[in-house]
């Protein structure tokens, strides 16, 4: 679960906890254990219906439940407001595909294309200040500074090569770690098991925070100008909640559907 999500799962089971103690203080009456002897019935009955487990039944109920809690969180249908504002501009298109775990934000620069991908991955952990107590809406509102790892690379159609910038996007800024160039811009580009191999045993430059100060300065200019900026660094940790809540809500239905079947 994400972190983001966990905050919200806390505020549900503060509430559910309130509910559940005002319910126990209620006397079951006889009608409500015919009620209880029914529904065991009904829960025999559709057990066969499942694959061959008793808790087949149960297992989907809670998936249900689940569907149902972050439909009505997220019922908000369609690309939301944030993506559109992000996109009217015409510089960056959005990379993403269903089911897949990293995006691309992509523009032309010039001859440059340039490529900015990162992944939802880095948000399914929990921070290591999280706390149960946290409200939701704290969890909105530290989307921000949640750190997300990216990794930019800049080809030129009339060069050959591909500089490549390893950083994290966190409270609107791109912290830069390190800055590499490979002579074979499929090696610095291409997302396959060859490449990263290739990768892995070439010099990728030094850390970012040991180069001269100067230097360090340029190369922020650098990728300013090309639109790595605080606008970038905002959407970044904002879209990749959103497609990671998505992605839930589709894996939830998935699993209903296998087990139902």
């Amino acid at each position: 679960m994400s972190a983001f999500r966990a905050l919200r799962q806390a505020v549900r089971v503060s509430s559910r906890t309130g509910f559940s103690a005002a319910r126990s203080s209620v006397a079951v009456r006889p009608a409500v254990s015919r009620q209880i002897l029914s529904a065991s019935r009904a829960f025999s009955i559709s057990a066969q219906r499942f694959g061959s487990g008793s808790t087949d039944v149960t297992f989907v109920q809670k998936l249900q439940q689940e569907l149902d809690y972050e439909n009505q969180e997220n019922a908000a249908a369609g690309t939301p407001e944030f993506v559109k504002e992000f996109t009217s501009h015409g510089v960056w298109s959005i990379e993403d595909s269903a089911g897949q775990d990293e995006v691309a934000l992509s523009r032309k620069f010039g001859q440059e294309t340039i490529r900015v991908i990162f992944s939802i991955a880095d948000i399914q952990s929990e921070p290591e200040d999280f706390e149960a107590s946290e409200s939701e809406e704290a969890a909105e509102q530290s989307t921000s500074d949640y750190p997300i790892r990216v990794s930019v690379s800049i080809t030129k159609a009339n060069a050959p090569g591909a500089l490549n910038i390893d950083a994290v996007v966190q409270e609107g800024q791109f912290m830069t770690e390190n800055v590499s160039f490979y002579d074979d811009a499929k090696v610095g580009t291409e997302l396959t098991a060859e490449a990263d191999w290739k990768r892995r045993g070439m010099y990728i430059g030094p850390q970012f925070d040991t180069l001269d100060l100067g230097l360090q300065e340029e190369i922020d200019r650098f990728l300013q100008e090309r639109g790595i900026n605080e606008t970038v660094a905002l959407f970044i940790p904002e879209y990749a909640e959103w497609k990671e809540q998505n992605e839930y809500v589709k894996w939830l239905g998935k699993v209903k559907t296998f087990v139902e079947l």
